[in-house]
């Protein structure tokens, strides 16, 4: 990848990969809190239409490349190796840039743990899954000598999944995660939160105990498709987007009978946000058991 390349993709879309969303916008314009450093009022400016960004706490502004080199601080070169080792792919460009970037400049881990941290316990009650924090790790690591810790998921080629109030990162290779329990059934999740929420309601949908696998970004899915043939059925859990309906399509033309579960939280983004705003005990709960069984 160039610097050409690089700059094409939406700084926005970067951004909130990152952890970072926008506090106000229109179809033109985005603002977005510093993502360099704490602040109260949003001075961090996106022009949609140039792909350009403006700091005005620091009058300071440019393209994706000035951006990443200051927030990794790091050279272009490094940059573009960072950039090089992520994948977009052309499923990745299709399903509306939603990218999640790891972060493969040098990092260490210092320490995982149970989840301790009172911050981190408050951000797991405010997606209501703090009753499924066994499932999930406390990463505290070291970046650029800045220290850092959040919530890790492991995934299948020992690298993590970080998420926090501010972060959305991965610390190693990106790849999905596998929980299996010698099952014939298969349930296919997103993210890791998705799976949470899942675990919080799986009584409630009568579940018979079944394999999981949590891709960790819908870019992944192609990674899987060769292991759903050993699966009799396979019920698939994904956000209420393009990228979703994309992934739902691929899945279906390689296995017929894959179920899709949408139809839970079909007025929500994904299933973490139907948990978050709406009682688990609903309608949907009953409509979606009767299309399972």
């Amino acid at each position: 990848m160039n610097c050409t390349q690089f700059n094409k993709i939406s700084v926005e879309d970067i951004l909130q990969s990152l952890g970072h969303f926008p506090t106000k916008q229109n179809e033109k314009e985005a603002w977005f809190l510093n993502p360099f450093s704490k602040e109260n009022n949003a001075s961090f400016k996106i022009n949609k239409n140039l792909n350009y960004w403006y700091l005005f706490s620091e009058g300071i502004g440019g393209n994706n490349i000035d951006f990443m080199k200051k927030f990794l601080n790091a050279s272009i070169s490094e940059v573009l190796n960072w950039a090089e080792n992520h994948n977009f792919s052309s499923f990745h460009q299709q399903t509306n840039n939603q990218k999640l970037f790891n972060l493969s400049k040098t990092y260490e881990i210092v320490e995982v743990k149970e989840i301790q941290h009172p911050a981190l316990i408050q951000y797991l009650k405010s997606r209501k899954v703090e009753a499924q924090k066994h499932l999930v790790s406390e990463i505290h690591y070291q970046m650029n000598d800045k220290k850092y810790f959040g919530i890790g998921f492991k995934n299948d080629s020992n690298g993590y999944e970080i998420r926090n109030a501010y972060s959305k990162i991965c610390l190693g290779k990106k790849d999905i995660t596998t929980i299996k329990n010698n099952s014939k059934s298969l349930l296919i999740f997103e993210g890791f939160f998705d799976f949470l929420s899942f675990k919080n309601i799986e009584k409630s949908l009568e579940n018979v105990p079944s394999d999981y696998m949590i891709l960790n970004s819908v870019s992944m899915i192609h990674k899987i498709k060769n292991s759903l043939e050993n699966y009799e059925k396979t019920d698939l859990y994904f956000d209420n987007d393009e990228a979703g309906n994309c992934a739902v399509e691929i899945i279906k033309n390689e296995r017929i009978e894959a179920e899709d579960c949408r139809i839970l939280y079909s007025d929500f983004k994904d299933l973490n946000d139907w948990l978050i705003h709406k009682n688990p005990q609903n309608d949907n709960l009953q409509s979606l058991n009767r299309r399972r069984y």
